[in-house]
């Protein structure tokens, strides 16, 4: 579980600036809203996703699935802090399909960066589904 301080002694801009780079490889012809995310996981690795859109709009993928593909493809591991930015560079928040995906790869205490301040996963998705539910 992450604690209070965790949220006030983290490097946030640097967590952000990992995001606005990955947005720049967003490929967003159809709606110009490129999106990017950056995520810290728990062995210290920083993973990050862009927005990749379709011309079947609804398979467009969100910067968090790709942001979970790379952690997978890294070796795994708990997500423990996230930030997603639009294309100005401004923080926005996950849809909620990815706070599922978030929820699943992070846990209730993975700290998110919102538009209204840093709060845990449970707070943004409260009474989460997840594999426990399955068994």
């Amino acid at each position: 579980m992450s604690g209070p301080g965790e949220a006030l002694d983290f490097d946030w801009e640097a967590l952000r600036a990992e995001a606005r780079e990955a947005m720049t490889h967003a490929y967003a012809p159809y709606s110009g809203y490129r999106v990017g995310a950056a995520a810290l996981v728990a062995d210290g690795r920083v993973v990050s996703g862009c927005n990749v859109e379709n011309a079947a709009y609804g398979v467009a993928l969100c910067a968090e699935c790709g942001l979970v593909s790379d952690l997978h493809r890294g070796g795994g591991g708990r997500l423990t802090h996230f930030v997603c930015v639009d294309g100005e560079g401004e923080v926005i928040m996950p849809c909620g399909r990815c706070r599922q995906l978030l929820s699943e790869n992070g846990g209730p205490g993975l700290l998110l960066q919102t538009v209204s301040g840093v709060k845990r996963m449970d707070e943004v998705l409260p009474d989460a589904f997840g594999p426990d539910d399955l068994g």
